[in-house]
Parts: C-alpha cells; sequence; structure tokens
C-alpha cells in the first residue's frame, strides 16, 4: 500500500483515534532526554476460553490463575494479549488493578456479552505508576479498516492491530506500542495486513521509538517477517545478546512434548514476536515455558524482552 493511498483512505484516522492524533512532525522532538532503564514488555496469546477445551483440561477457569501467575512473574510494564474474550478481560483487568488497559471495548464486542462468536481482541496493558496515557487508537486490518470486523484477502477471521502512546513519567519520554493478531490460514491476508501496520507505523519519524508485538502466525522464514524487516523493524529475539532460544511459541497445550504432524511445522519456529522501531536496544528475549502440574497458561508460550530507550 502506498503512503499517499494510505494517507487519502485513512488520513488522522487511520487509527480511529478519537483520542488523540499524534503531531507527525514533531516526533522527534517529543523524545526527553532521561534514564535508560528497562522496560519489559510480554506478548501473550492466552487462547480464547472455549467450551471444547474443558473436555482437556484446559478450560479458562482451570488455567486462569496460573496464565496470571506466569505474567505477574515477569514483573512486566508492558502486556500485549491477543485472543482475548470478555470474561477473560475482566479476571485480567482484576488481576492487574496497577495497570491500564486498552483496546477490548467496541461495538462488535458490545453485541456479544459472552461466549466467543468467532471474536477475540488484542487488548494492552500498561503501568499506570510507570506511563502516562497520551494518545490511542486501532484499526481494523482489512480494506475497510473503520469498519469492526470488516475482513479482505481471504481472511478467516476479521484482525486488527491496537496502539497506544504512552510517556514515561520518570525520564519524561514518550513512545508507541502496537498489538495485533495476524490471521491464521491466508498468507495474502498475513501480508496485506501487516503491510498496513507498517505503513501507519512509518508516518512517525525515525527516532520516535515504537515496539509491536503479537501473533503473526508466521515464523522468522515467513516473508511477513521480510516486509518488517525491510521497513526498518527489529527482531528482539534476533538481536537479543547470550544464547539464541529458536524453539517454536505454539505447543498445543503439549509443552516440550508437542509434535507437529507435518515436515512444515516442525521446521516451524517461533510465531509470537516482539519488534522494535528507532532508538530501542534489546537486553533479552525468551520464551517462557512456565506450566504446573502438567497445565499450561495457553496453547502458545509467550514470550518477554527487556528493552532501553536510548537517550
Amino acid at each position: 500500500m502506498k503512503r499517499r493511498t494510505f494517507l487519502k483512505n485513512f488520513g488522522c484516522t487511520a487509527t480511529l483515534s478519537w483520542l488523540g492524533c499524534p503531531a507527525l512532525g514533531s516526533a522527534a522532538a517529543s523524545i526527553a532526554p532521561g534514564t535508560t532503564a528497562e522496560h519489559t514488555v510480554l506478548s501473550c496469546n492466552i487462547r480464547v476460553a472455549l467450551p471444547e477445551d474443558e473436555a482437556t483440561g484446559n478450560s479458562w477457569a482451570s488455567r486462569r490463575q496460573l496464565c496470571i501467575d506466569v505474567i505477574r512473574a515477569q514483573k512486566p510494564d508492558l502486556v500485549c494479549l491477543q485472543e482475548v474474550i470478555r470474561e477473560q478481560m475482566v479476571d485480567l483487568e482484576a488481576a492487574f488493578p496497577t495497570f491500564a488497559s486498552f483496546g477490548f471495548d467496541g461495538p462488535e464486542m458490545d453485541g456479544h456479552l459472552t461466549g466467543y462468536h468467532g471474536i477475540a481482541k488484542n487488548p494492552i496493558l500498561y503501568s499506570r505508576e510507570r506511563y502516562e496515557f497520551i494518545s490511542a487508537g486501532g484499526f481494523w486490518l482489512s480494506e475497510a479498516p473503520h469498519l469492526p470486523g470488516s475482513l479482505s484477502w481471504e481472511s478467516a477471521r476479521a484482525r486488527h492491530v491496537n496502539w497506544l502512546r504512552l510517556r514515561e513519567r520518570s525520564s519524561r519520554r514518550q513512545f508507541r506500542i502496537l498489538n495485533t493478531h495476524l490471521d491464521h490460514v491466508s498468507q495474502r491476508a498475513r501480508e496485506e495486513q501487516v503491510k498496513m501496520i507498517l505503513a501507519e507505523a512509518a508516518l512517525y519519524t525515525p527516532d520516535f521509538p515504537q515496539l509491536l508485538a503479537g501473533d503473526f502466525n508466521a515464523d522468522a522464514t515467513n516473508p511477513v517477517l521480510k516486509l518488517a524487516l525491510d521497513a526498518g523493524w527489529i527482531n528482539t529475539h534476533q538481536v537479543a545478546p547470550g544464547p539464541r532460544d529458536d524453539g517454536r511459541t505454539v505447543h498445543s497445550f503439549m509443552g516440550e512434548q508437542y509434535r507437529p504432524k507435518t515436515e512444515a511445522g516442525r521446521k516451524r519456529g517461533a510465531i509470537d514476536f516482539i519488534l522494535t522501531r528507532g532508538p530501542i536496544a534489546t537486553l533479552s528475549w525468551k520464551i517462557l515455558r512456565d506450566s504446573r502440574d502438567g497445565r499450561y497458561p495457553s496453547d502458545h508460550y509467550f514470550v518477554a524482552a527487556k528493552v532501553v530507550f536510548n537517550p
């Protein structure tokens, strides 16, 4: 998608930012000098609460506390969640009272107060003690980005992205974090969806710090990731110091016992990512393989990265 076309179609509403549109030309000036404190970022596909999981002992009720405990143990500052429905959002907000959330509510959710209905969201939790809210928005990854639930490019489900612009209280430094979940069936949809995200993010100056997390339903060898890297994004998994962990993040509630049925599945690496753009350094990256009594918090392992915003 060309930049001019993107601007024409979406303009400042490219993010449905009724909460405030960033001053794109002055983004660099808003980055104040400050400390290089660490920020712990998590990407967590928590597996939507499905009735059929009850038969296997993996219902949300049976793994809810473990999911919360695994997230809490990382002492996160920012948590990007995927596959969240209302009952899960209520539980997570209650479990993290010092965090604010953005990106769950919308007309597509108002019509379904209970159950899945093929709709799950990608909310972001952020520490209110550490960050000040500046603005936020989101758009649907389709040719009609302002219409909730819209689909394009043979996408099996409606997909979208949420973003938050925050200011760290101590350093006064601003940054942006985006959270998404790309389609699980259509390769074309995944590529077009990520192109939309990249085009919108490119409206910010290169020195404005941005983070992009989520379930890409594609590993590092997929053209989807190449599109992001070619656009100037950095994969925290690839640049983190220390021994590389190239394990997969999908495990179907089986942990290390999981064995994909196909050759492609056996070769597939992590599909959950935390990417950075701008003056951000990666200190660490890891897959969280926590379990308790043979039970896992999700059918995905969560991933965590520690980053610093360079002064």
